[in-house]
């Protein structure tokens, strides 16, 4: 995972997602490689070739913060992106790593969870582990299991792509999210076993985890095919939560009156879910 020059690696895949075409230089059959070339990068930011070379190389891994500024004007980056390469410029000290206790959602929260009988929700964890579910969450989609990884149920279980009509969206924001989550702690062991299982399993995942793309989920909406109640648009917001770091509650709502509201609750009729389904694994 470019473990010793993750801001190289960072660099070099931003730069060959960034067209030519955007800041007027010519493109199509005349590159032999994809995006910008490094002297272009160099140019557009501000900088030498020579200083850029050097970063993306890992011969130089501290630049200022006028230079990483530039450089994310270049790429395009997003808050989340630009917060990235920051951290990636000033990585925090290595410390011994102590053993990480297993994840688990507060009796409180899975309390409040279980009164909702009518609104599918999940919480997950630092490496997208689903760590506990409302029943509806579990009957709405296979991938909401407590116990389930969802990158690697998205990635590996063919069901996946008939349950998200949107999946190659819904792919590229997993691991958007999944590197926001891990941050630069990149040697976490749980974190490469999971990428390196999945790097040899799945060729879409080599490609679009070498991409790097660094985006968080907070709202949006969420296309489910249900062999059941059929298609359902929903809207989802998540909450960080307090006192367990890693851990994101998932919420999901229908429009009011809308179709999606009443194949929910039609769903929330039929017994496809276990009465544990909330309980954390």
């Amino acid at each position: 995972m470019d473990s010793d020059n993750r801001l190289g690696a960072f660099l070099r895949a931003r730069r060959q997602q960034v067209s030519p075409e955007e800041f007027g230089m010519a493109g199509g059959g005349q590159r032999r490689v994809a995006g910008l070339r490094r002297e272009e990068v160099a140019m557009l930011a501000g900088m030498s070739a020579d200083y850029y070379v050097r970063l993306e190389q890992g011969r130089d891994k501290h630049p200022s913060d006028q230079i990483v500024a530039a450089l994310a004007r270049v790429f395009a980056l997003d808050e989340d992106g630009v917060a990235h390469l920051r951290e990636l410029a000033r990585p925090a000290p290595r410390r011994t790593r102590a053993p990480r206790r297993p994840e688990r959602v507060t009796p409180s929260l899975l309390r409040l969870m279980r009164t909702w009988s009518a609104t599918p929700a999940l919480v997950y964890g630092r490496h997208m582990d689903v760590l506990a579910a409302t029943p509806l969450a579990v009957a709405l989609n296979a991938c909401s299991v407590p116990g389930v990884n969802q990158v690697r149920m998205v990635f590996l279980n063919p069901e996946a792509r008939n349950v998200f009509p949107d999946w190659p969206t819904i792919a590229a924001e997993t691991l958007a999210a999944l590197r926001v989550s891990a941050g630069t702690d990149l040697d976490d062991p749980r974190l490469t076993e999971l990428v390196g299982e999945l790097s040899l399993k799945s060729e879409d995942f080599r490609r679009l985890w070498a991409k790097h793309e660094v985006r968080a989920k907070t709202a949006g909406e969420k296309r489910f095919a249900h062999p059941l109640v059929g298609e359902l648009a929903l809207s989802y917001e998540t909450f960080t939560v307090n006192g367990a770091p890693g851990q994101t509650l998932v919420v999901y709502h229908a429009e009011p009156g809308s179709d999606a509201e009443q194949s929910l609750a039609l769903l929330g009729t039929i017994d496809t879910a276990p009465a544990s389904a909330t309980a954390a694994h």
